[in-house]
């Protein structure tokens, strides 16, 4: 199936806006390519205030009209609908998310049990979610219990990175609590959103409930993170916008989830299991070209094994088939714009002006099959300072530096030195090591022995400057609901 199979490129990609598809009420569009071979992919409808000004309203009628009367059991089978219907049609999103933003269709695909789990996941949210009884100590028969309700109105804006499950990520908990959305999916891969958009009007979800805005982030995405009507921003994207949109919320004292980035630290102990941790934490960083917020870009490797190991993981790094996404043997793809190459390559550079040498990769791919493209490959980034830029920014992309340490408390140190704490990775066969490093790293997620595995009951979120708020587990839906306190004296 190629793109014009799937009929893209063949006319206006448009807005949804309360049911319908409508072109920007300014008539702008933006073109998105694949970042594979420089092609176009589609023209799309490019929103702005105007548009975020409609859906909004849209959002709000719905929620306080048709969507409000619906039970729990009555949104538990419009998820479970649109769950059956993404798996339907997942071949045709699994390549949009290829072609879009270029991960290996090996990889869109293999999401297809964590997509349709995580609408079931939230389905199943629908009916369990209540207040409580609450005994009190007011003098006289007062009976005090509480209220879960919906926020309202959610802004949601969704990276590049990930179209589906970030898109699901939003979608599912809006609609388990009860709230509406406008969505303003990334710009540079925004086809699997209005995809979503259209299939959520297939499972009968009412009109306003999802509407879907794509546009660019300083003019749809700032408008929908100011509108005074809009109750809560879910976002996940870097930390330079998160600051912005923090920023916005405060003309409403709008409710914030934030989901931001990270510089995760994958810690490798002598006695751990190298045949597992050298493809492990390759792929915590290499899959997806590095463009995975936890992605496991700090390589730390205790100074006994450190020369045998940043050798093996060079090796392994430099026999990662790089290619097109759409070619099943592709396991590395394009990372998503000539834009994030030059920032990748610009701090390859900055590293080896550091001091560090390079063990693997390090420079962009110009091979005539892949020049359209925009390729670079796995590259370790070896003897690097934890001080360093390069080991204390975000690159977001498949470079990993390789950092040596000598005890325990070295690791812990290094691994906590960084303003993020979103993801981090132990190896090691010793558990008692292991449980005292998972409490000592100050990050949302640690993952011992494997890296990178997510699923729909573990909560996902950071600490410090990565953000606030869980996605996933059973206090996501919390983040979508407000807790009324009810009071009454009887007699």
């Amino acid at each position: 199936m190629t793109h014009h199979d799937l009929g893209l490129s063949s006319s206006v990609k448009k807005l949804i806006i309360d049911g319908k598809f409508v072109d920007a009420v300014q008539g702008r569009t933006f073109e998105t390519r694949n970042p594979a071979t420089g092609e176009l992919l589609a023209v799309v409808a490019e929103g702005d205030s105007r548009d975020i000004d409609l859906a909004v309203a849209a959002a709000r009628r719905a929620f306080d009209g048709p969507w409000s009367r619906f039970t729990p059991f009555q949104r538990q089978e419009c998820i479970l609908k649109l769950a059956d219907l993404i798996d339907r049609d997942f071949e045709e999103i699994s390549q949009l998310d290829t072609l879009d933003m270029g991960a290996p269709i090996t990889f869109t695909r293999g999401r297809r049990q964590r997509a349709i789990g995580m609408l079931r996941n939230y389905a199943g949210l629908c009916t369990t979610t209540m207040g409580n009884t609450l005994p009190n100590s007011l003098p006289g028969d007062v009976f005090s219990y509480t209220l879960k309700e919906p926020i309202g109105v959610v802004g949601a804006i969704t990276p590049w990175n990930a179209p589906l499950t970030s898109t699901l990520w939003k979608i599912g908990p809006v609609l388990a609590s009860g709230c509406t959305m406008v969505l303003k999916p990334a710009e540079d891969a925004p086809l699997t959103a209005l995809k979503l958009g259209e299939l959520a009007l297939e499972a009968g979800i009412p009109a306003g409930v999802i509407n879907v805005v794509a546009g660019y982030g300083h003019t749809a995405g700032a408008a929908l993170a100011a509108h005074m009507d809009v109750d809560k921003v879910a976002f996940t994207g870097s930390e330079v916008t998160g600051r912005k949109i923090i920023e916005a919320s405060k003309g409403n004292i709008k409710r914030l989830m934030l989901e931001l980035g990270g510089k995760s630290p994958d810690i490798v102990f002598a006695d751990a299991d190298l045949d597992k941790a050298v493809p492990g934490t390759a792929m915590g960083i290499f899959g997806n070209s590095g463009q995975i917020c936890s992605a496991g870009s700090r390589l730390l490797v205790e100074r006994p094994i450190y020369d045998e190991f940043v050798e093996r993981v060079s090796a392994f790094a430099a026999t990662l088939r790089v290619g097109n996404g759409m070619d099943a043997e592709t396991q590395i793809g394009p990372v998503v714009s000539a834009k994030q190459l030059e920032r990748i390559q610009g701090y390859i550079d900055i590293g080896v002006g550091e001091g560090a040498s390079v063990s693997a990769g390090g420079a962009t791919m110009t091979d005539t099959s892949l020049a359209g493209g925009f390729f670079v490959r796995p590259t370790v980034l070896n003897n690097v300072d934890y001080r360093m830029r390069v080991a204390q920014e975000e690159i977001f992309g498949p470079v990993v530096t390789a950092i040596p340490f000598d005890t325990q408390e070295d690791a812990i140190r290094i691994a906590n030195g960084t303003v993020y704490g979103l993801g981090s990775g132990v190896w090691t066969r010793d558990g008692a090591r292991a449980h005292t490093m998972a409490k000592a790293i100050r990050s949302g997620t640690v993952w011992v022995n494997c890296y990178g595995t997510l699923d729909p009951v573990i909560p996902f979120g950071g600490y410090k400057m990565s953000g606030y708020g869980r996605e996933s587990g059973p206090q996501h839906v919390e983040e979508y609901l407000q807790t009324k306190s009810v009071v009454m004296q009887n007699g």
